[in-house]
């Protein structure tokens, strides 16, 4: 897509620092960590959300994600991962690329990113 902040990255018109390249997905770091080590994985093929994922396509995002987590685990002494995405306005999806967190956790890292029931 013409105006995507993603897809400019993935066709190297913005610059990123990047962890992991195939012919199909890319990983680089974000802008804002909330974490040592917080990755983006992204689909190069513009695809708007985890609707828009092809089926196979969204099941060898899954393999590198994590592999990934491994490395990054291992790279940074964490102790701990999440996975997160979001996906459509309320879901709170920023960037309308189908993307995952990948952030990994730390002892006494202060980070809340767990769900709270709010009915």
């Amino acid at each position: 897509m013409e105006n995507c902040v993603f897809c400019k990255i993935v066709n190297k018109e913005l610059p990123a620092s990047i962890l992991f390249e195939n012919d199909e997905f890319f990983a680089f770091s974000p802008r804002d960590l909330v974490s040592k080590g917080h990755t983006l994985l992204i689909p190069k093929k513009h695809q708007g959300d985890v609707f828009d994922m092809e089926h196979s396509s969204f099941e060898r995002l899954a393999g590198v994600a994590q592999n990934l987590s491994k490395e990054l685990i291992e790279l940074h002494r964490a102790t701990g991962i999440n996975l997160l995405n979001a996906s459509g306005k309320d879901a709170q999806q920023s960037v309308f690329h189908f993307h995952l967190h990948i952030i990994p956790r730390y002892v006494n890292d202060g980070l809340d990113l767990w769900l709270r029931n709010k009915l």
